[in-house]
């Protein structure tokens, strides 16, 4: 298993990306394919160039740090329509909440998904299922 392991509605994945990324606090002058972001971050700063970025990457430095959440729904609501990835510390049962909060896509360690393994993942991949807004709304 590589050091770094995706996690998909279909279960894990070996890293795919080759545009590699650049710090959102270093600027957009390096003209980088994908976008590196922090949870201290404000994203305001990529509107105008969204439609140019492929991969926006968020980072989650610990699993209590819910701020890369919003920052995805503010992605999103920007109107970014590129590959939106959460980067870091997300655990299994954050998953469906990662979904729904706009995000494609999330990186952990290896050792993390020896810990969580694909099947915990697949548990919550059907998260449009598992939205309890809806199922009030239904």
């Amino acid at each position: 298993m590589s050091d770094q392991v995706l996690v998909r509605d279909d279960g894990f994945a070996p890293e795919d990306w080759q545009g590699g990324f650049a710090a959102l606090s270093a600027g957009l002058a390096a003209n980088a394919a994908g976008v590196d972001v922090a949870p201290e971050d404000d994203v305001a700063a990529l509107g105008p160039h969204l439609d140019q970025i492929e991969m926006i990457r968020i980072a989650f430095p610990s699993f209590a740090d819910g701020r890369g959440f919003t920052l995805a729904r503010r992605l999103r609501s920007l109107g970014y329509r590129g590959r939106l990835r959460a980067h870091g510390h997300v655990l299994a049962d954050q998953y469906a909440m990662a979904r729904r909060a706009g995000f494609d896509e999330v990186e952990i360690d290896a050792d993390l998904a020896r810990r969580q393994p694909e099947d915990q993942w697949l548990a919550r991949a059907n998260w449009q299922a598992h939205d309890y807004q809806s199922r009030l709304r239904g």
